[in-house]
């Protein structure tokens, strides 16, 4: 038996040939003997393995996943802007909030890292209907503001349909409308040649435009726009910023978040709210953590049920080889050599094991993400983490067995049932 043979040093001592000490086992030696237990058994070594790779492949789906899923909202607030803050009145106990002076925006734009400056100056009063027929009681819960033109540009925004205010548009009795504003009010699209009209407070609007959602700006979705000179001309408001937005050089952003109450409202500048729009989707990743902590629990779990079944295979595998131990203790293997031979065993079948989990759980983190349309992404650290973790799985599983089976005498084992 190839498999088996034991090599002998073989030393010349004055021309003699030294036949007493044998030498260790070749590494391709103890591979082979390794897969030899494991090619007999295939099935028991299958269902062994089988709890090791469970472990493995819920190991890579629970940090796969989650590390794809922010991927794909790094991803998303990437395109949606990751540099942009908004600032708002502090609200007073009686649950209004003053608005800020004519002049903030443009002193908001003086700020160095600052790129663009915008905002909107909301009607407290204003109501929009769809039509003259409907009752003043079923106001449609919108807000009407006034926006800088610049607004889209500040906020990353874009033009569904039609067009947005501009400089000769803003003058007149003309609106934008936010995406949950025009679902409301019943439009879904504007067709070329036909520009219909709603009704703010007594005076009719022609809607020139539908926006975009906005992920990061609900209120502008929920907005009817219209001009800063159409508000004061046609519906008597004097708009005063309500909201501002403003972009500014990544680098530069918690300085100029710092610095901006100062400047919107420099008597009273614990007025002014500043806000990271992008921080409330970021937090979501937080919510991760306890689901992956729970399944990381129940990967180990896994892991270790895996361990005690290959740990009870080689036991079994032991004792129903003892006639293969005695002869090969016979023909000359050492303890160490039988130790060696079942303890490589068992870390193959626990690598085996790993390397299944690890595909297995590659394939199900890639079909999750195609379907949710997420970048895959598998950490390298779990992957190789849980590959070396199968292995001292392994390797612990074969201590006793292989301990057990190296005392075996040469007549103890040859005299086995």
């Amino acid at each position: 038996m190839t498999g088996t043979r034991t090599r002998t040093a073989r030393r010349r001592q004055g021309g003699a040939v030294d036949l007493s000490r044998p030498v260790r086992l070749a590494p391709a030696d103890l591979l082979g003997l390794g897969f030899l237990g494991i090619r007999t058994r295939k099935l028991r070594a299958a269902l062994s393995a089988l709890g090791i790779s469970i472990g493995i492949a819920t190991v890579i789906i629970v940090t796969g996943i989650p590390a794809s899923g922010q991927e794909a909202l790094m991803n998303k607030l990437t395109a949606l802007g990751t540099n942009m803050l908004q600032a708002v009145p502090t609200q007073l106990p009686t649950g209004s909030a003053p608005p800020f002076s004519q002049g903030s925006v443009a002193m908001v734009g003086r700020i160095g890292p600052v790129t663009v400056a915008s905002a909107v100056a909301d009607d407290p009063v204003a109501a929009v209907y769809r039509s003259a027929a409907i009752s003043p009681d079923n106001d449609s819960g919108l807000t009407v503001a006034a926006s800088k033109l610049n607004l889209l540009q500040a906020v990353n925004g874009k033009v569904q349909s039609g067009r947005f205010l501009n400089d000769v548009t803003e003058r007149f009795p003309t609106a934008v409308l936010g995406s949950v504003a025009a679902s409301r009010l019943g439009f879904a699209r504007l067709t070329p040649g036909f520009a219909p009209q709603i009704l703010i407070s007594d005076r009719w609007f022609t809607v020139i435009g539908i926006l975009q959602p906005l992920t990061l700006f609900p209120e502008i979705n929920q907005s009817v726009l219209i001009g800063w000179d159409a508000a004061r001309t046609q519906l008597n408001f004097d708009p005063a910023p309500t909201e501002i937005y403003l972009q500014a050089q990544q680098s530069a952003l918690e300085a100029v978040r710092g610095v901006l109450p100062a400047t919107i409202d420099p008597q009273q500048p614990f007025n002014v709210q500043v806000s990271l729009p992008s921080a409330a989707l970021a937090a979501k990743i937080d919510t991760q953590d306890t689901f992956s902590a729970l399944f990381l629990g129940l990967a180990g779990i896994a892991l270790l049920v895996g361990g005690i079944g290959v740990a009870n295979t080689m036991v079994i595998s032991v004792l129903e080889r003892r006639r293969e131990i005695g002869l090969r203790r016979a023909l000359g293997a050492t303890r160490g050599q039988i130790r060696g031979q079942f303890l490589t065993e068992s870390v193959l079948l626990s690598g085996l094991g790993g390397l299944a989990g690890i595909a297995i759980g590659a394939a199900a983190v890639v079909s999750y993400t195609a379907y949710q349309r997420w970048p895959p992404v598998i950490p390298p650290l779990a992957a190789f983490g849980g590959l070396a973790g199968a292995l001292l799985i392994g390797m612990a599983a074969g201590v006793y067995p292989s301990i057990r089976a190296s005392r075996l005498t040469p007549t103890e084992a040859l005299a086995a049932p």
